[in-house]
């Protein structure tokens, strides 16, 4: 989920100071640390990062950069302005690696829910046409639970070139 720009694509998910996972408990603190591997890029009002699931590769992640906003509403409008900006420009950068990397891909959808996690996020979800018939056309969310924590979908090195590439995507969108 991290100026500039950090890239530690090169990290394993589980290769962190706190522990393999102690990074999840805090995604944002150890993204404001430096110690979230699934961070892609800095971004105005948060951090890009990849999902910790990769069923549909190039799913991707907005966090807010405070642990302690947990509505888009809690921000002023000129840091919810940002924030919004940040995830049309991570949407973008994962709608042109995916379109790039594969030739099936058919859109992103965005989303902000935050039922689950008690902090301002957004999703972002490549489709393509690949998919199921009978999930295609729906949310993501229908997808079989097993989909969500099967460790053939798990984030891991093999996803290093998709990670590079939202990131180049993300520098070209953010410009110098």
């Amino acid at each position: 989920m991290p100026s500039g720009t950090t890239n530690d694509s090169t990290r394993s998910t589980n290769d962190t100071a706190g522990g393999a996972d102690g990074w999840r408990s805090d995604r944002i603190g150890s993204a404001l640390r430096g110690e979230n591997p699934s961070v892609l890029r800095r971004l105005d009002a948060g951090f890009a990062v990849i999902g910790d699931v990769q069923f549909l590769p190039g799913y991707s992640v907005l966090l807010v950069d405070d642990p302690a906003v947990q509505r888009l509403s809690e921000l002023p409008r000129d840091r919810r302005l940002r924030f919004l900006s940040d995830m049309d420009r991570l949407g973008e950068a994962v709608e042109r690696a995916c379109r790039r990397l594969d030739p099936a891909f058919r859109r992103v959808n965005l989303e902000i829910l935050g039922n689950t996690d008690g902090f301002l996020h957004a999703h972002v979800w490549p489709r393509y046409s690949w998919e199921p018939a009978d999930l295609v056309g729906m949310p993501v969310w229908l997808y079989p639970r097993e989909r969500w924590s099967d460790e053939a979908y798990a984030l891991g090195p093999r996803h290093d070139g998709l990670r590079a590439a939202i990131g180049d995507e993300l520098d070209r969108l953010t410009g110098p």
